[in-house]
């Protein structure tokens, strides 16, 4: 808080400013309004799921959509004549009865009063492809070792108050949670074995802050804190034997593992302070700025319980049993600033220049004992690290447009991006135990915009990189991205789009030599009648990807090339036709679909048919019905396919 007092005291200058005009009220009305106080519509139907034909886990991993009664969707404002209490309220929900992607959202509004506005979202998150991290699959065992089946719940609720004046204070606060069970690996030495496991985590954001809005400055400045808890429980059946991943005995023994109960649970808090700020000084000159300082400290607990035949490779033991404990802390200061301006010295050049940096360290310790134990060897080993990660990236970038004439702007640009990142473990342990990087680009920009008539628009983009290092080795290196965009409105009810990007992007580090290339190309079709009575849209895009990097393969410790190729070509159409009427009402018919077809590493397939039809039964009730087809298919993975049929019908009732 302190801080936030500091930048009040410094910006007192321009908070003395006359406030921005705020919107006339409108003069009371003392006749009674004819408006209708509930106005919306609300979609209630049951859906029909036919059984599934192949992989029901990729099924649900990509579509997830079940049978049952729904509610589709409803959208409703509620008005309130008299202004009392509020002016207006609207509510929407879309996709509710146990769906994957659930959503409602509320927001209530009293003129210069306040601004409530309240966000759910219900995701369900399934994943198990069964060819995904499965090292046992050429055995005929189907099982992602990294699978999951979790609800996500987001919550989101902040309240302005004062609306339409210059100070305006808001309070805010936001939750996100998760829990589920699903599949991991629990590693040893020499081995990995699958096991179940539940999890679960939740976070919390409070904020609050003032927002300033006068005429020719506007500033924000906000105060937050999170908590955050994650848990997660690993456990495997004392009544079986599990192998694992590798099956080969180890020095003529084969691992096993024959109980495991294992659980890490993780604490974390974090205070910040944020401004954010804009400012017009003179007609020909705009700066903004925005500034934010977190202090966040997290602590780690866990515990491991497990039977079995494992071995501790560094001193070639075998034990049968284990129990290992493990605490740890660590804080993490986090810095970051932008600054940018935008200068019009002539009536046809602009000047764009912005500034970026972004600073962390994180500074940790760790405590472990572990005891291992067999018919004939006890063992206790007991360790403590230190490790800290510092970075520290920044990023400076000027651009000039330039109005050639009015149907013609260029622009021009030079980005530098630099910074450092090291890290270190105390006492060293592993392959390495310190690593120190560094980054370097220099980025080139240019584009082009020329609009002949109102009807065509052409836009060209161009970037050029060339770095002297980077922190990852698929990071972007030497690279080259192009974009080009058309618009042309043919007649008044036809336009053409059409796009174009290109990617390639190279590091010839020895040791590295990662090439990578990606293009696309895309072409859309908007069409309406001119009765209105018919519309049509379409789509279609085809992309092309390769990557060629060089990697040691785990086992062997051998160089092996990943060689990795995609050619797609993705389609959608959508056509639309009012029906003859009857009673005065409006029957609808909309039919379509799209469509994936990729060639490559991993050939993939995968169709969507639809149709729907919209029967007005009276003005406030209508009928409507929909089929949908979706087939997917791998060849190189047959059993992933799938293929199901989808009937819905529901009422529309609407005032």
């Amino acid at each position: 808080m302190k801080r936030l007092a500091v930048v009040l005291i410094a910006l007192a200058p321009l908070l003395a400013q006359t406030p921005a005009q705020t919107p006339a009220e409108t003069p009371s009305n003392p006749a009674p309004s004819t408006e209708p106080w509930l106005t919306g519509s609300i979609d209630l139907g049951y859906r029909w799921r036919s059984d599934v034909g192949g992989s029901f886990d990729t099924y649900r991993s990509i579509v997830n959509l079940g049978s049952g009664p729904k509610l589709f969707g409803t959208d409703f404002t509620i008005t309130d004549p008299q202004h009392r209490a509020f002016d207006r309220i609207r509510v929407q929900a879309y996709s509710w009865g146990d769906e994957p992607y659930e959503t409602f959202h509320l927001d209530a509004k009293k003129s210069n009063i306040y601004d409530f506005t309240a966000d759910y979202r219900d995701i369900a998150y399934f994943d198990f492809l069964p060819s995904y991290a499965d090292p046992l699959l050429s055995r005929g065992i189907v099982l992602n070792e990294q699978s999951f089946d979790t609800r996500r719940r987001l919550g989101s609720f902040q309240l302005d108050l004062l609306r339409n004046h210059w100070f305006v204070p808001y309070f805010a606060y936001d939750r996100d949670s998760s829990s589920g069970t699903g599949a991991t690996a629990f590693v040893t030495d020499v081995n990995q074995f699958p096991v179940p496991n539940t999890l679960n985590d939740l976070t919390n954001l409070f904020r609050g802050g003032v927002r300033f809005e006068l005429r020719r400055f506007h500033a924000t400045l906000e105060q937050g804190g999170t908590t955050f808890a994650s848990n997660q429980d690993l456990y495997q059946n004392p009544m079986g034997i599990n192998y694992g991943n590798v099956w080969t005995p180890y020095f003529g023994q084969t691992t096993e593992l024959t109980s495991l109960l294992a659980a890490y649970g993780i604490r974390g808090s974090s205070i910040y302070s944020k401004g954010f700020l804009t400012a017009s000084p003179t007609s020909w000159l705009d700066l903004y700025g925005q500034f934010l300082y977190s202090q966040a400290q997290t602590d780690v607990n866990y515990k491991q319980y497990d039977t079995g035949n494992l071995v501790l490779q560094s001193q070639l033991l075998f034990y049968t049993s284990e129990e290992f404990l493990l605490s740890s802390s660590a804080k993490l200061p986090h810095t970051t600033g932008s600054f940018g301006a935008e200068i019009r010295p002539l009536r046809r050049v602009r000047i764009m220049q912005n500034w970026l940096t972004d600073r962390l360290h994180n500074a940790g310790g760790a405590l472990s004992n572990q005891l291992l134990a067999s018919a004939t060897v006890s063992e206790q080993i007991a360790s403590l690290l230190a490790s800290t990660l510092a970075t520290n990236y920044s990023q400076e970038e000027i651009e000039v447009f330039f109005d050639v004439m009015p149907k013609l702007t260029l622009r021009g640009g030079y980005r530098y991006v630099w910074g450092e990142a090291d890290d270190a473990i105390l006492p060293p342990a592993g392959l390495a135990s310190s690593d120190e990087a560094k980054l370097r680009r220099n980025v080139g920009l240019g584009a082009v915009t020329y609009r002949p008539g109102q009807k065509l628009s052409l836009t060209a983009e161009a970037e050029g990189a060339s770095s002297g290092g980077v922190y990852f080795r698929t990071s972007l290196y030497d690279y080259q991205k192009v974009r080009a965009q058309a618009r042309y409105q043919v007649l008044g009810s036809l336009s053409l789009g059409g796009d174009f990007t290109y990617l390639n992007n190279d590091n010839p580090t020895p040791g590295v030599n990662f090439q990578y290339q990606e293009r696309q190309e895309s072409l859309s079709l908007l069409w309406t009648s001119k009765s209105k009575n018919f519309s049509f849209q379409g789509s279609y895009n085809r992309s092309t990807i390769y990557s060629n990097i060089p990697y040691l393969d785990p086992g062997t410790l051998a160089t092996e090339i990943s060689l990795y190729r995609d050619n797609a070509h993705i389609g959608s159409a959508l056509f639309t036709a009012n029906l003859p009427r009857y009673a005065g009402l409006i029957p609808k018919f909309t039919a379509g679909g799209s469509f994936f077809i990729s060639s490559g590493s991993r050939p993939t397939t995968y169709y969507q048919p639809y149709a729907k039809i919209f029967l007005p039964l009276h003005k406030n009730v209508g009928w409507f019905g929909e089929w949908a087809y979706y087939g997917y298919g791998e060849a190189f993975y047959l059993y992933e396919g799938f293929r199901a049929h989808m009937a819905i019908t529901g009422l529309r009732f609407s005032r």
